[in-house]
């Protein structure tokens, strides 16, 4: 009985590492085209490395709101001791003496503080309590309190940080939702390179058995012709060295067919060892592009005009610090409220007196040696470089995207041309090995027709991925489906 139990507890771990291999396991066996991009989107390092970059922004824009809403604080300075000697000078005699300081202190600050973005000031309502314990030369204890007060603080005609936040922080948050989108349509266009790239292998290595499976039988049938003496040695030997080098190009294939297929492994997040099975239509939609609406959807939709858009206000920044920290610097502390002070805590607060403090601070450089002025005259002409830059920046983007346009447009026709030539290059082959087998073709005219079959089966394959390739680019140019013809977006509030 304790034997059958035991083999009934061996069974069930067996069940459960089976079943926990299968887990291992994620996704389709077969993919096409469309799954390979959405599992690159998912699962790759790129599409990672995307979210967290957003995510960075996404807290950064969070703390810049933040900033902008009311905070209570709380601090305190608790169990104060203090044991020393303390010089002492006397008003009429000038002598110095030091005397004993024997002391505890205790205090404890509450308040709200709420920055204000038109005037980059800061205006705080607080409450403050402390105690002294004097233990020399007599034990004394005295309470000081100040129920509420109302401080602001102010730069007059200085730089205000909260303005220019108010103008960057929110560019830069949109620009950060549409980097991460231009982040996964590029991880789409890499993953479209691999799927096509592991397509062209297979297609490669399929071609390669195939023609070692033909230049095998062409062997046998050379030998039977050889023994009846209707070929020459020579003849024969062409056609076995045809027959080696078909068996290295299988070695070959297979390698490259292996290599591919590791890289769409790991970048779609499967095991290297996944049997996959793609499934490539090369069947491409009838679409044409016009310049002038790409050229509006990647303004509109991009990116790149929100960054220039950043580093001009990014500029004016520089410009504005410089010329706010020159020459006369200016600022304003007010404090209202109550104030009182006892030896008995309740009695603070029948005591209590008005509290007023106000004050200008004033900073002049009387002497910088035009300090100021250089740091102003430098800042202003970053400003004017970076503007000139950001101008040169539109023209080579409107030119690039004029190209990839021309490029995509043209891409169709070339699909079509060399999928005509790799349909007649497979015929002229076809017929040649008929004509081979009744001797009126050479073993070198055949291998030469054969190349010709192989080589523009292959660039029609690379046509198709360059289409593709040229497609996804200005998808990630323009945030723009154009196959579908909706904006391509993702649920932001989900990413977290």
């Amino acid at each position: 009985m304790n034997c059958m139990k035991r083999i009934g507890h061996i069974i069930v771990m067996l069940l459960f590492m089976a079943l926990g291999c299968q887990a291992q396991v994620v996704g389709p066996r077969v993919l096409n085209m469309e799954q390979v991009v959405q599992l690159a989107q998912e699962n790759s390092l790129s599409a990672m490395t995307g979210r967290n970059t957003f995510a960075a922004q996404y807290w950064s824009y969070r703390s810049y709101r933040a900033e902008l809403l009311p905070s209570l604080n709380l601090s305190a300075g608790l169990g104060q001791f203090n044991r020393s000697l303390v010089s002492l000078q006397d008003y009429n005699s000038g002598a110095i003496s030091y005397r004993a300081n024997y002391n505890m202190s205790n205090n404890a600050t509450l308040y709200v503080s709420q920055n204000i973005p038109w005037t980059g000031g800061t205006l705080s309502l607080s409450t403050e309590m402390s105690r002294l314990d004097q233990y020399s030369p007599s034990r004394l204890t005295t309470f000081y309190i100040q129920p509420l007060y109302l401080s602001y603080m102010q730069s007059l005609w200085g730089y205000n940080r909260f303005k220019w936040d108010r103008e960057s922080q929110p560019r830069q948050y949109e620009a950060a939702k549409r980097e991460y989108l231009e982040t996964m349509e590029q991880v789409s266009q890499t993953a479209i390179s691999y799927f096509w790239g592991y397509a062209a292998a297979r297609e490669s290595h399929e071609r390669t058995l195939r023609s070692f499976d033909e230049s095998k039988r062409l062997f046998q049938a050379a030998q039977s012709r050889f023994a009846m003496g209707t070929i020459t040695r020579d003849q024969l030997l062409q056609v076995e060295v045809s027959m080696l080098n078909d068996s290295l190009a299988v070695h070959t294939s297979t390698v490259n067919l292996r290599t591919a297929l590791n890289r769409l492994c790991s970048y779609i997040g499967y095991q290297e060892d996944t049997p996959l099975t793609l499934t490539a239509s090369y069947e491409i939609p009838d679409l044409e592009l016009n310049y002038d609406d790409v050229l509006e959807r990647a303004l509109e939709n991009s990116s790149f005009r929100l960054e220039q858009e950043i580093q001009s206000i990014e500029a004016d920044r520089s410009v504005a610090r410089a010329k706010a920290s020159r020459g006369v610097t200016a600022s304003v502390n007010a404090r209202f409220g109550m104030s009182g002070a006892a030896d008995r805590l309740g009695d603070t607060f029948t005591a209590l007196q008005d509290q007023e403090v106000v004050g200008v601070s004033l900073g002049l450089p009387l002497v910088d040696w035009g300090l100021g002025r250089g740091r102003v005259r430098m800042a202003q002409a970053q400003a004017e470089t970076t503007r000139g830059r950001l101008q040169q920046s539109m023209v080579d983007y409107r030119q690039d995207l004029q190209t990839q346009v021309m490029q995509f447009n043209g891409q169709k026709l070339q699909c079509e041309i060399s999928r005509r030539a790799a349909q007649l290059a497979e015929d002229s082959y076809s017929l040649a090995l008929q004509n081979f087998g009744s001797g009126s073709m050479t073993m070198i005219q055949l291998d030469q027709l054969k190349q010709k079959r192989d080589a523009a089966l292959s660039t029609y394959i690379n046509n198709v991925a360059s289409y593709w390739n040229c497609y996804f680019g200005i998808r990630r140019a323009t945030l723009y489906d154009w196959i579908t013809g909706t904006d391509i977006s993702a649920e932001f509030d989900k990413l977290f």
